[in-house]
């Protein structure tokens, strides 16, 4: 090895190191308010007298749709100015619109932050086009697991720790609190990031952004992967409606429904942080688009029995397992978003992803809703193992190989 390329390996991986302890905090930060989100709703005044059933909804879904507007713009940007600066962007910004959330003084002042929020914010995106920029190609999905696992395990705890907040201080102090952990990931990533960005376009040569994201859509393997995460998070975010009710249909008299559904999100979100580290590097190893096959084909079949459960520690089992499933889904899309493009297009590629996920995330619950009115909220665990064997076999019948990589690069890294 180099001495030229052992300097270069540290650079990634302190990056890496650096990315994957600011994507912990602003994770655990922006998961802080899931607890409460709709009782802070009910709490706050209105001015338009609309339901608090419809105004938790517009909250949810305000963000998911102007993010998916917002994050393929700002990842054409992340091309031309860098990524870094995306990562700040949406850090910074996230911290400011987060504190005037905690003192908002009606539910319609709420949806426009939410909604500003969904244009400024994008934290996950911004971070995983810095990383695969950085990291070598046959290191990437052992460089994109290990920023899952910080998504995913600020997503287990800041729940947990929000609920203890706003039980202790009230609603809006954990507010605060995420403008605080959101204002570190800054600082943070300013600090100990030290990105040598270079366009890969000199300027007079660069496509528009309209040119830009027709350009990624034509890469082979990337549309057929975009259409393999959506389906992977509209089956996800599908039970997030029904299974607090199904929980309480499950227990006797549905005492400790919220409990046990605190429960089981946590320990799916840890099987999945568990997961995506380990089957990211075995995707390095025999190659992505088997380890997406066979995520999306266990997710499918492990799905479809939580509809004939009998009691919560069945579906809480059932749960751990799709969890474990759920995070060789997330690290095998993003390694092999960055196999199939090309150096320097990371923003572009990574912003488009997120906007295919924030679509997923503003269809997926009203999705969810109508068909356990439609089915039963069993029905919808049926649905959705189907939604992830659709998603299986679009994987084997069109999605081209990535070849594992053995180089010898690869084997000194290992």
């Amino acid at each position: 090895m180099t001495r030229r390329f052992a300097g270069w390996r540290v650079g990634w991986q302190r990056t890496l190191a650096i990315i994957f302890l600011a994507q912990l905090s602003a994770a655990t930060g922006f998961s802080l308010i899931f607890p409460f989100l709709p009782f802070y709703v009910e709490s706050l005044d209105s001015t338009t007298g609309l339901s608090t059933e419809l105004l938790a909804g517009l909250v949810y879904s305000a963000q998911g749709f102007t993010m998916m507007i917002a994050a393929p713009i700002w990842g054409a940007l992340a091309d031309r100015y860098g990524r870094k600066l995306m990562v700040e962007r949406a850090t910074f910004g996230g911290a400011v619109l987060l504190l005037l959330m905690g003192f908002v003084h009606t539910a319609e002042q709420l949806i426009l932050l939410r909604a500003v929020q969904g244009l400024i914010t994008g934290t996950v995106s911004a971070s995983n086009a810095l990383v695969a920029a950085e990291a070598p190609r046959e290191r990437a999905g052992f460089a994109m697991g290990t920023v899952q696992v910080a998504l995913w395990s600020g997503i287990a705890v800041g729940p947990l720790i929000g609920g203890t907040l706003a039980d202790a201080f009230g609603y809006r102090v954990p507010f605060v609190v995420t403008a605080i952990l959101l204002a570190a990931a800054g600082v943070l990533v300013w600090w100990g990031v030290d990105e040598h960005f270079r366009p890969a376009q000199a300027p007079g040569q660069r496509r528009g952004l309209f040119a830009e994201w027709r350009h990624v859509l034509s890469i082979p393997g990337v549309p057929l992967v975009y259409a393999a995460r959506f389906m992977s998070g509209l089956g996800r975010n599908m039970i997030n409606p029904v299974a607090p009710l199904f929980v309480a249909a499950l227990l006797p008299g549905g005492t400790g429904a919220s409990s046990y559904t605190g429960l089981m999100t946590g320990l799916a979100s840890f099987a999945g942080t568990v997961s995506t580290v380990y089957l990211g590097r075995l995707g390095d190893r025999i190659g992505h688009r088997r380890v997406l096959l066979g995520s999306a084909l266990a997710l499918a079949v492990f799905y479809v029995p939580q509809s004939f459960v009998t009691a919560a520690w069945q579906l809480i089992v059932l749960q751990v397992i799709t969890g474990l499933a759920g995070g060789g889904i997330v690290a095998s899309a993003s390694a092999l978003l960055a196999r199939y493009s090309h150096p320097g297009e990371e923003g572009a590629v990574y912003g488009l992803d997120n906007s295919v996920l924030a679509a997923s995330r503003a269809v997926a619950p009203m999705a969810g809703s109508l068909v356990a009115v439609g089915l039963t909220l069993r029905g919808t665990f049926a649905v959705v193992g189907v939604v992830y064997l659709v998603a299986a076999l679009l994987v084997f019948r069109w999605m081209p190989a990535d070849a594992p990589i053995t180089s010898d690069v690869q084997q000194a890294g290992a």
